[in-house]
């Protein structure tokens, strides 16, 4: 069977896609079968060959849950740490204290931003949310108005701030100059954070109110009990641990010569899941035994928490492996060609590419990564003047848009949130798109000056 080509592909790309949505926000199916039997039929309509679709399949998933169960398991249990000790509870309650209770998604929002910088969005979400669970019981507000200017922090800085992989890989791409992308991305990220994390929350909170019966409150959430908390400083320390050390892990060039083994042993130390095991590992001390609890109750903590995230997990891989075969059956290709014929301002395509990417892949990062590969021949041949750093930022923005069905972003964010797809639409996807689009205005606006 010949493999379909062109505009035909693209609309069965986008068929299925309305097919997920359906079944799973109307009909009420369960998302992890209705991912698997929409990829599979996906890869059989679009011609691709039937020993390779169910291949191509697990390649996504595998590739996903590779780094994501590692971090999500590793994040669940330090998270749960946080919650049993009091850290998070303590943490909460400075924020509230510094921004009051009427302003804690300014906190969030700023916290998410520190935090980070460093880390990969789902590394950073893990780590935050038992914060932003404890804050919203103790205020009393609806999880969206916590939840939104986390998230709205934490894909600011994944998608244009470097040290992000992605955000490096393009300053590369771009030959952009390194502290120049990072001040730049500064004054278009914070903006952007602003308008699509508090101010978007304030709105949409109004509108959708998440069931607020979720199993994972249990885990991360202590019941009010008269008791002890942690230092806030033992807590900061703990919590920060795995950003340090993340942070460290990409300076390993400062500090040593590339290829020696500190500089290789400070870049394993940053890698996401080995920080995140150091870290988990001192909170058994710092969360655990310090707080008076033993062996036998540390491992009980351990192991209950990993129960509510299995089907999250499970279900963040099955749409990335929706997302694999859309990128083996030709869709990825299809939208490359579109965007190529579309002749465009160097910022503009590369904003364009990058979007298209995203939303045929599901991976911001992925979408950078081959955006920059495509556009940055394209600028650099066409001999127009724009700055390196711009393209970084215009690509980033791109990056991020419309996060929908095939981005394992999308259902941690549903699954941890409580929400149904339709609700996880009116608030991720959008919030996502507001960030893509303030970014790309703030960086044409930034390029009239600079």
């Amino acid at each position: 069977m010949e493999m379909v080509q062109g505009s035909t592909l693209l609309l069965y790309a986008v068929i299925a896609v309305i097919a997920l949505v359906v079944l799973i926000a109307k009909f009420k199916m369960n998302p992890f079968i209705v991912l698997i039997v929409v990829s599979v039929i996906l890869g059989l309509v679009v011609g691709m060959p039937m020993a390779s679709i169910v291949k191509s399949y697990e390649t996504g998933v595998g590739g996903a849950l590779g780094h994501i169960a590692l971090v999500v398991g590793l994040g669940t249990m330090f998270g749960k740490m946080m919650a049993e000790s009091g850290g998070a509870e303590r943490i909460a309650n400075t924020l509230i204290g510094a921004f009051g209770p009427k302003r804690v998604h300014w906190a969030m929002m700023v916290v998410a931003l520190i935090v980070g910088l460093p880390v990969f969005f789902e590394v950073g979400f893990v780590l935050l949310i038992p914060i932003a669970f404890n804050v919203a019981k103790r205020t009393g507000t609806n999880m969206i108005m916590v939840g939104i200017p986390m998230v709205a922090g934490l894909s600011v800085v994944h998608g244009l701030i470097p040290p992000h992989p992605a955000a490096l890989f393009a300053v590369t791409a771009y030959n952009a100059d390194i502290g120049r992308t990072i001040m730049y991305a500064l004054i278009v990220g914070i903006p952007t954070a602003i308008i699509a994390g508090p101010l978007f929350a304030k709105l949409i909170s109004r509108f959708v109110v998440p069931n607020p019966d979720n199993p994972l409150i249990a885990q991360f959430v202590e019941e009010d009990k008269k008791r002890e908390l942690p230092g806030f400083g033992i807590t900061i320390f703990t919590i920060l641990l795995p950003v340090a050390l993340m942070l460290i892990g990409s300076w390993a060039d400062l500090f040593f010569t590339p290829k020696t083994f500190a500089n290789d042993f400070l870049r394993l130390m940053g890698n996401s899941v080995i920080a995140l095991l150091i870290a988990t590992l001192v909170s058994f001390y710092t969360f655990g035994k310090a707080r008076g609890f033993d062996r036998e109750s540390i491992l009980k903590f351990t192991t209950e928490c990993l129960a509510p995230i299995a089907g999250i997990t499970l279900i963040v891989g099955a749409g990335a492996g929706f997302g694999r075969i859309l990128i083996d059956g030709g869709v990825s290709k299809a939208i490359v060609e579109l965007a190529n014929n579309a002749h465009l301002s160097p910022l503009l395509l590369g904003w364009f590419v990058a979007a298209l990417i995203r939303v045929a892949t599901g991976s911001a990062t992925v979408a950078m990564t081959t955006a920059c590969g495509i556009v940055a021949p394209i600028v650099t041949a066409g001999g127009v003047a724009v700055r390196p750093e711009l393209m970084v930022l215009a690509t980033g923005a791109g990056s991020l848009i419309l996060s929908h069905v095939n981005d394992g972003g999308f259902w941690l964010v549903k699954e941890y949130f409580n929400m149904t797809v339709t609700e996880t639409f009116k608030t991720w996807t959008v919030c996502e798109t507001i960030i893509s689009v303030v970014a790309l205005l703030l960086t044409l606006g930034l390029a009239t000056v600079v």
